[in-house]
């Protein structure tokens, strides 16, 4: 962790603005032009899906993401998704950034964001994004910063008030409490068929079902707390206010116009407008925030919250003290009644926690406990006896909690039956479970729990999901689309003629489809959508045409993306599949299409990027974007610009510079070629049929309607009638160059091997092929003429 005082070369960027700025996106970008970066946000479910944009451009290998609850750890990550909270400050990064910096005026959490803002650093840049309020005391506090205002992409404009009878597609309602959400959904359902209900208490994976029933038009409306303010992007055109009124933790409070403007700023996406009103009977807003909120005119940040970030754990006593330290700087203030700071005072007055936290190992360890978030919101003596008890195991003879224990306090949320507010207290019971055990060194077997609690976590979730359709979703028979190929009819039993037939994933949902012309209300199927979305990407497969296999049946196809190393994925399902599943679906598939590219070019990336100089990544950059091989006639003014320590790291990593072109050998492996191979054939949509490259042989043939330059990115780049495996380019030069005043004409034998030529074929037609000049005296007397050459064989 670079702290306030580092050398000052990198830049720090303030880049401020309202929402629909695209701060976050670019932020993202930014990070990804990076060899490594770090990115904090303010919600699990942002940082979620943030990762999975991010696991989709570079590949899941290459990205970790950190959250309280959740955690993917590959072995060598070089991007870092995290909530504010789980950054792991000690890594050194390229580069750091900190979203929403305007919650460091938070009562709770606002010291997080303030001690990221004094003291995270990326080792090149650092960018922390959110309101322009945050101006001032950014320039107070951080003076180095340059502070970039960012325009919001649309207009929002105030729409009065409205009734529920009155909202327009694309709604959606904003309440502040979960009893005032469920009032407003069930409202909503009875007059408009149907809503999605988004929670900030949802796990990740309902929360993204909810969305994506809303996002592919299942359902026009939503209903939601303030979390949809803190970044989660969907299409709304219009935002509703039920109150301005929340409970902040400690007290009933008016939300200030900067908060109102957090939330109304999810209308308009993008470059499309965007409104907000008041929902009847809620007055409308007056003259004045609605001014402020449609020109983003707000009062600046007042004092952000602090706490000492030099804790001293020698004693528990000395831990208390430090945590009442004051701020020196006027803007700061320190934060009063955190839930750990509590939590602490209440266990440090308990003599059977006295009796074992001794010295700073225990200390540290007594905060760490305390800082398990109190997700069930019970009465606090219960969030403080668990802590309690949690501890004692941990600073006991073995240090684990003990199996058995946490055992049956997980089997007692195992279990999906009950209604919707008995599923969410289940939750957030084992959301404690899945915090305890993503600390490895807490519990024994620590990937097996993490394993088994979000296997329960998941179940809970998909059982709400189902319980928020069943109660907020008046199912009607859905479109069945015709499809694209005609199908045999077959009888009702036809499952029974066919006993041996394997299911696929989607198989079950025809059963489904038939009860829903009968059915009324029905919940969203999930047996064969899970195994989709549940499968790992070791377990799908992608063959020679670019089907995406999971035991052996397809369930997706790989189609062109936006440029050769990032394909895009079109899902294969039944027709009967509805399109918030199916965009589910295709999110994995994607994931995983584009995790399986960066395969391809892994060789270019690693920790040694992080020595290299701009020119030495410009030219890794320019290799990946073509799959590993570039013609030096590209790529020279690049090359010229590397210092001898770029040559010698790019040499390490297996780049050669050659006469001809830059390509990278370890990108010729037989596994990786036929990977390049298909990425071509799908970007550039020539035909699967022929014969292609496999790494193996040193020259392949042409096939007709295969452009030259597609068999350079697959590593064999033409020259004369076929492709010649990059690697024996200079091999062959190199003979033919010291050929270039002998008598022979015949081509010697190891080309002859290495390019497949028959016996005899003719040096100057082959020279002619590599672009090297004929002897002056062929060229002279023309001595004699080269054999006739045939359209397919010009060098034989």
């Amino acid at each position: 962790m670079s702290s306030v005082d580092h050398d000052g070369r990198s830049p720090i960027i303030a880049a401020l603005g309202p929402t629909n700025t695209g701060k976050t996106h670019h932020a993202v970008v930014r990070m990804l032009e990076h060899a490594s970066g770090m990115i904090g946000l303010p919600l699990r479910l942002l940082a979620r899906e943030v990762y999975d944009r991010v696991s989709m451009e570079v590949g899941e290998q290459s990205v970790a993401l950190i959250t309280g609850e959740e955690r993917k750890l590959p072995r060598h990550p070089r991007y870092f998704v995290c909530t504010t909270e789980a950054m792991p400050i000690d890594r050194e990064v390229d580069f750091v950034a900190v979203d929403e910096i305007q919650l460091a005026q938070h009562p709770d959490r606002g010291h997080v964001f303030t001690d990221r803002m004094l003291h995270l650093r990326g080792k090149r840049e650092t960018w922390l994004m959110g309101a322009e309020t945050m101006r001032n005391r950014i320039q107070e506090l951080v003076p180095t910063a340059t502070v970039q205002v960012r325009p919001r992409l649309s207009r929002l404009t105030h729409s009065g008030r409205i009734s529920i009878k009155a909202l327009p597609p694309r709604s959606a309602v904003v309440a502040f409490s979960t009893a005032q959400v469920i009032e407003l959904a069930d409202r909503i359902q009875r007059i408009h068929g149907g809503t999605a209900v988004v929670l900030g208490a949802l796990s990740p994976r309902t929360r993204n079902a909810q969305v994506a029933m809303y996002q592919a038009g299942e359902v026009h409306h939503m209903v939601a707390t303030d979390a949809i303010g803190m970044g989660l992007n969907m299409n709304v055109d219009l935002v509703a206010f039920a109150g301005i009124r929340k409970f902040d933790g400690r007290k009933e409070r008016v939300l200030d116009v900067s908060e109102l403007a957090q939330i109304a700023g999810r209308a308009g996406r993008f470059m499309n407008d965007g409104s907000f009103a008041t929902l009847a009977p809620l007055p409308a807003f007056s003259q004045n925030i609605a001014y402020a909120l449609e020109n983003h005119v707000f009062p600046p940040a007042s004092r952000l919250g602090w706490r000492n970030h030099d804790l001293d754990f020698s004693n528990v006593d000395s831990l208390l003290a430090s945590l009442r330290q004051r701020p020196r700087h006027p803007a700061l203030q320190p934060v009063d009644g955190a839930e750990d700071h509590e939590a602490l005072i209440q266990l440090a007055s308990r003599p059977e926690i006295r009796r074992v936290a001794i010295g700073p190992q225990k200390v540290r360890l007594l905060w760490d406990v305390c800082q398990i978030p109190d997700y069930r919101q019970l009465l606090q003596e219960s969030h403080w006896r668990l802590l309690s008890d949690i501890f004692l195991q941990l600073a006991g003879p073995r240090a684990l909690v003990d199996s058995d224990w946490l055992a049956r306090q997980v089997a007692h949320v195992d279990n999906t039956q009950g209604d919707i507010d008995t599923l969410m207290l289940r939750l957030a019971f084992i959301r404690t479970w899945t915090y305890v055990s993503n600390h490895d060194a807490w519990v024994d077997e620590p990937r097996a729990w993490q394993q088994h609690t979000r296997q329960i976590e998941d179940r809970l979730s998909d059982a709400l999901h189902e319980r928020l359709i069943q109660r907020f979703v008046t199912q009607k028979r859905p479109r069945l689309y015709s499809p694209a190929t005609p199908r045999a009819r077959s009888s009702p039993n036809n499952e029974d003629e066919h006993p041996n037939k394997k299911k696929g994933p989607f198989q079950t949902l025809a059963a489904w489809k038939a009860r829903l012309a009968t059915a009324t209300q029905v919940a969203a199927p999930s047996h064969g959508i899970d195994d989709v979305l549940e499968s790992d990407f070791e377990s799908f497969q992608v063959d020679a045409l670019g089907q995406i296999l999971l035991d052996g049946l397809c369930v997706g196809r790989l189609s062109r993306g936006i440029d050769l190393n990032r394909p895009d994925v079109a899902v294969v399902a039944e027709d009967s599949l509805r399109a918030g599943p199916k965009l589910q679906i295709q999110r994995r598939l994607q994931a995983f299409a584009r995790s399986w590219a960066q395969q391809v070019i892994a060789p270019l990336q690693g920790p040694c990027l992080e020595s290299l100089t701009p020119a030495g990544r410009g030219l890794l950059h320019l290799l990946s974007a073509r799959l590993g091989t570039v013609a030096m006639s590209v790529a020279r003014e690049q090359v010229a610009l590397l210092p001898p320590s770029d040559r010698n790291t790019l040499k390490n990593m297996g780049i050669v510079l050659g006469s001809r072109f830059v390509f990278s050998r370890p990108m010729l492996d037989p596994q990786i070629v036929p990977r390049r191979v298909l990425l071509c054939r799908i970007f550039l949509s020539f035909p699967g049929v022929g014969i292609f490259p496999d790494g193996h042989s040193t020259y392949c043939s042409l096939q007709p309607g295969v452009d030259p330059s597609a068999y350079t990115a697959m590593g064999y780049p033409v020259l004369g009638d076929r492709g010649i495996r990059v690697d024996m380019v200079d091999r062959v030069l190199g003979v033919l160059r010291n050929h270039r005043e002998s008598d022979r004409f015949d081509v010697p034998e190891r080309i002859v091997a290495w390019l497949g030529l028959e016996p005899g074929a003719d040096i100057q037609a082959l020279k002619l092929a590599f672009s090297i000049a004929p002897s002056k005296r062929n060229a002279d007397a023309n001595v004699r003429k080269p054999k006739p050459r045939t359209k397919s064989k010009p060098y034989k």
